[in-house]
């Protein structure tokens, strides 16, 4: 498989825009979790070439649009991943998940009808590779807990409350940072 890689400044450090030939996002991460990033790659494509490259235009306006406050902008980005079934399932409904809004492992389980599954639900939050805009910084511990991201809890706090600044009408779970 062939993709390319790119750099890309954000508010809360550079991030790496992995994409594919259809201009498909199969990775988005920070440079601090490049290794982490390769390593998830490689699990779910075999031997990738990952050469530096250019990172389509639309993606990239998108993610400047997101952190300017226009949180919809990211909405549309194609994303094609790797995964189990499961953890498909599981980072499409957190592109389901409203700007603004979380949820918590429990809930979002009990959305894909997994009651019991909110273990299951965390590990595959935990695997999502592309960081963002399959927003899995939305889904929070139980009473609001500010749990678990893979860029750091900083960097997920910041998601929320730039997401909170710039969405008026969602309801606003209290967090507890």
């Amino acid at each position: 498989m062939h993709l390319r890689i790119a750099p890309h400044p954000s508010p809360i450090g550079t991030l790496l825009i992995v994409t594919d030939d259809q201009a498909q996002l199969r990775a988005l991460d920070f440079d601090d979790r490049e290794a982490d990033m390769r390593k998830w790659l490689r699990l779910h494509y075999g031997a990738v070439t990952l050469p530096p490259g250019e990172t389509p235009r639309a993606t990239l306006h998108a993610l400047d649009a997101y952190f300017a406050g226009d949180l919809a902008a990211i909405d549309a980005l194609p994303v094609a991943t790797g995964g189990t079934p499961f953890q498909r399932e599981v980072w499409a409904a957190l592109r389901a998940i409203p700007a603004g809004r979380t949820l918590g492992y429990g809930e979002l389980a009990a959305q894909l009808g997994r009651p019991g599954a909110s273990r299951a639900v965390g590990l595959a939050n935990n695997a999502n590779p592309v960081s963002i805009v399959v927003p899995c910084h939305r889904v929070i511990g139980k009473q609001g807990a500010l749990t678990g991201y893979g860029g750091g809890l900083p960097r997920k706090r910041w998601l929320l409350e730039h997401e909170s600044r710039h969405t008026s009408d969602a309801p606003q779970r209290r967090l507890i940072f």
